[in-house]
């Protein structure tokens, strides 16, 4: 059922779309929660600027991706037994298609606090791919919402469920499999899903337990250096690839698994994050091999989160914990500009606007804050009914927000309302 809410201003608001690039992949088009309107609204609840409300079924942590005039939600049971694509208008909030995209007989074992379709789908030359883990991977034509292909072939024992996103580039799409039992990145054709590439992790874990072997990181593509690089976090180290052949570039040895968070790449570093371990590091990406001594510029033990991706505004790099510690960081140094504790639990990545940034945690709560390295400055404190696990959205100068119940549009005519 869907809800067409609020005043005539703000579904005038609504009804307006703008050029902006689409959001078409985990954390957006930069890849790092970057939005190219800095005018998203600050304030809204359940009665305020709220210009459609959907209810979806089923349970799932993925993000949603938007093309057009449409929002792709992948899906699932919650017993794992029927994985789908959901299209909703974007100017209505009406679901006008689901389509099921598999049907598992016997699911694997997922974690309560994960679900069937958490990775997010990525969108590309007018194609949608869609990654359910080793349960399967489809491309559906966004011109005829046909499915062109599917792969149901590619196992890992994912131990509680899926997490990584697929990603694309160059006419390829990349899965990343950091399993119980095995460990892998595999390069996909985008138009046909034919195999260009596999690439089995070469790691030293230092453990036979494939629970220290396990990863829910997505992987992201860089240049530096006019070296093109596929940087992907596993379990213990993160590794470095030529994402035209699959050869390793660099390993950094950091400790630490089941990572969620998406690295960065910023002022000529990447950010990683890994859980346990060293937690959180930047690493300068350059030379062969093993860098760890060589290339770790700084590195931060404290209060870095697990699952949701960091953001960088100027030259700070700003977080959230898991367990709702926010944190400025100064990207180049690694020096801690400040560190506060607020309220609730973690898992959606941040979104920022402008000078601001979006922290929707588990309950429904959404802190919008200043990047300012100063202090801790919260703008608003947002409450929605469910909580968010899924990253937010951005079409236009709205928010785009799929809480545990439902989807949201969220949109404002005065978005730089005064603070009080």
């Amino acid at each position: 059922m869907t809800f067409i809410l609020q005043s005539l201003s703000t579904k005038e608001a609504c009804a307006h779309e703008t050029l902006h690039p689409s959001w078409n992949q985990f954390r957006g088009p930069t890849a790092n929660g970057k939005s190219l309107s800095q005018q998203l609204p600050i304030r809204w609840d359940e009665t305020k600027n709220i210009c459609w409300k959907t209810a979806i079924s089923g349970k799932a942590w993925s993000s949603p991706v938007i093309s057009g005039n449409t929002i792709w939600l992948s899906n699932a049971t919650e017993d794992g037994r029927r994985l789908s694509l959901l299209a909703i208008d974007t100017k209505t909030g009406h679901i006008r298609k689901d389509v099921i995209v598999f049907e598992i007989d016997d699911p694997m074992f997922c974690h309560p606090f994960n679900s069937y379709a958490s990775p997010t789908p990525v969108l590309a030359d007018g194609f949608l791919w869609v990654h359910y883990g080793s349960a399967g991977t489809a491309c559906l034509d966004l011109e005829t919402e046909q499915i062109i292909w599917t792969r149901q072939d590619l196992p890992c024992d994912h131990h509680r469920g899926p997490g990584s996103s697929p990603i694309f580039f160059d006419g390829a799409i990349f899965l990343t499999f950091d399993g119980f039992d095995q460990q892998y990145l595999a390069c996909l054709d985008a138009k046909t899903g034919e195999t260009i590439w596999r690439t089995d992790r070469s790691i030293n874990y230092g453990s036979d337990n494939g629970d220290f072997k396990k990863a829910y990181s997505t992987p992201t593509i860089i240049t530096h250096n006019n070296r093109t690089q596929l940087i992907s976090p596993a379990a213990v180290a993160t590794v470095a690839y030529d994402p035209h052949n699959g050869q390793e570039l660099w390993t950094v040895y950091h400790g630490g698994f089941n990572a969620a968070a998406r690295p960065l790449y910023s002022h000529g570093l990447v950010i990683l994050c890994t859980a346990k371990g060293d937690r959180l590091l930047a690493v300068r990406p350059d030379g062969k091999g093993d860098i760890t001594k060589q290339q770790v510029v700084w590195k931060f033990g404290k209060s870095a989160p697990t699952r949701p991706s960091q953001s960088v505004v100027a030259d700070q790099l700003y977080m959230v914990s898991d367990t709702g510690i926010f944190s400025c960081i100064d990207i180049e140094t690694g020096d801690v500009r400040w560190s506060e504790r607020h309220s609730g639990r973690y898992s959606a990545s941040l979104v920022s606007s402008g000078q601001r940034l979006y922290a929707c945690d588990e309950d429904g709560g959404c802190v919008v804050f200043q990047a300012n390295p100063e202090s801790f400055e919260v703008i608003s404190e947002n409450t929605l009914d469910s909580g968010c696990m899924a990253s937010p959205a951005v079409i236009g100068n709205d928010l785009i927000i799929r809480t545990k119940s439902h989807l949201y549009r969220i949109s404002s005519p005065e978005p730089f309302d005064n603070k009080s």
